[in-house]
């Protein structure tokens, strides 16, 4: 199995990236979370892999950290949940913030990731709580950092697409932040936010 690619980023558009690792180029799907730790394109990153093998694909899927990757593969362990929806939840929420949710019984706060529906949120606790650690006193700092793009509404609008939420909704969380002048990053974790609050 691949765990580890370090190279440089040829080309990014939440979620998937382009890596190059020694005159090989690789094709990621990564998490939200990680897309804002990445440096520019041409830049040097080091990403922890998870591989998924199905007859019709293979699927890299990528994280800035082993406490990321971790979880995802630990909900991938749970029944009803597929690879698709494990990257909107660790892209929805920190592996704390997933915890803590967890750990207080709070269907009602994992229902707002997309594609979670009450009885997968009723699955996650039940599956979940013994698997995950006791989540730290206070939740960890929203840090975003700027990126330079375009189009950021239409970048911003097709992260949250490629998380499952369907174009309208998309469309109207979005909007309500891109004439902020903010990243790309900055819009679509503040409509995560409002949207999980």
């Amino acid at each position: 199995m691949i765990g580890l690619l370090r190279g440089n980023i040829l080309q990014k558009q939440a979620p998937e990236l382009l890596l190059d690792v020694g005159g090989v180029g690789y094709e990621l799907l990564a998490s939200l979370t990680t897309f804002i730790d990445l440096p520019e394109i041409d830049n040097e990153v080091t990403l922890y892999t998870h591989l998924i093998v199905r007859e019709d694909a293979h699927t890299l899927y990528a994280f800035s950290s082993v406490e990321e990757r971790a979880l995802f593969r630990t909900l991938l362990k749970v029944n009803g949940v597929g690879p698709k929806m494990a990257l909107a939840i660790v892209s929805g929420m920190t592996a704390n913030e997933f915890s803590q949710r967890v750990h207080a019984n709070d269907v009602a706060g994992l229902t707002k990731l997309p594609g979670v529906g009450k009885k997968t949120a009723e699955r996650l606790i039940i599956e979940m709580r013994d698997r995950l650690p006791e989540p730290s006193a206070q939740l960890e700092a929203d840090v975003s950092i700027p990126v330079s793009a375009r189009n950021m509404e239409d970048e911003a609008t097709a992260a949250l697409l490629a998380l499952g939420y369907k174009p309208t909704q998309a469309s109207q969380m979005v909007s309500k932040y891109s004439s902020e002048g903010l990243s790309v990053e900055e819009i679509v974790r503040k409509a995560l936010k409002a949207s999980l609050s």
